[in-house]
C-alpha cells in the first residue's frame, strides 16, 4: 500500500534523482535533447536541498513510498507564482518513477497535496503542463479545466504549456 508523507531534508537526493529520471523519460519525445540534457543531478540536489531546508512562497512537498518504503515520487507546490490568474495555489512539480505510473500513486499524491494545501488555507489550485504531454488527461480526469496556454523557454527551445485548474480545492478532493 503506497504511503504519502511530508518530504524531509534527507529526501533531497532521492527526490532529485526521481526528478531527473522522470523529467527525461516524460519529456524525451516532447523536448529537444539539447534542452532536455540541460538539467543535471547536481542542480536538482541543490534545488531540493534548498526547498526542503527553507521553503519559500508557502511551498509544501510530499513524497510517496512503495510497499518497501522506498520513495518513488513527489509533489510540491505553494502560492500561485504568476498572480495572473484567479487561483491562489499551484502545483510546482509532480513526478513519479515510470514503474509506478498508472497504478494510483499519482492520484494518491494529488489527494494528499490538495488536502495539505486546503489545510494551509488555499482555496484553488493550478498546474502547468506541457501542452503536448499526454498526462494532461490525468488532471482532466480529476476535474481540472484548461485555463490558459503560453510559451515557455526550456534551455534554448520554446515550448507551449497549458495551465489546468480547479477553482475549488473541494471539487478536486471530492473526486477521490
Amino acid at each position: 500500500m503506497p504511503k504519502v508523507r511530508s518530504a524531509k531534508f534527507e529526501d533531497a537526493e532521492t527526490i532529485a534523482n526521481i526528478h531527473l529520471s522522470s523529467w527525461k523519460s516524460t519529456y524525451k519525445d516532447l523536448i529537444d535533447e539539447k534542452d532536455l540534457s540541460n538539467i543535471t543531478l547536481e542542480n536538482r540536489i541543490a534545488l531540493w536541498e534548498t526547498v526542503l531546508k527553507k521553503p519559500v512562497n508557502g511551498q509544501i512537498a510530499y513524497v510517496i513510498e512503495n510497499d518497501e518504503e522506498e520513495v518513488v515520487g513527489f509533489v510540491s507546490g505553494g502560492k500561485e507564482r504568476t498572480k495572473n490568474y484567479s487561483y491562489d495555489g499551484e502545483i510546482y512539480a509532480i513526478y513519479l518513477l515510470d514503474d509506478y505510473q498508472g497504478r494510483g500513486y499519482g492520484a494518491k499524491m494529488i489527494q494528499t497535496f490538495a488536502q495539505g494545501m486546503k489545510e494551509a488555507g488555499y482555496e484553488s489550485l493550478l498546474v502547468w503542463v506541457l501542452t503536448q504531454n499526454p498526462s494532461n488527461t490525468f488532471y482532466t480526469k480529476l476535474g481540472a479545466v484548461p485555463v490558459e496556454a503560453e510559451k515557455v523557454t526550456i534551455g534554448q527551445g520554446t515550448y507551449e504549456e497549458t495551465a489546468y485548474g480547479w477553482k475549488d480545492i473541494d471539487t478536486l478532493l471530492n473526486n477521490f
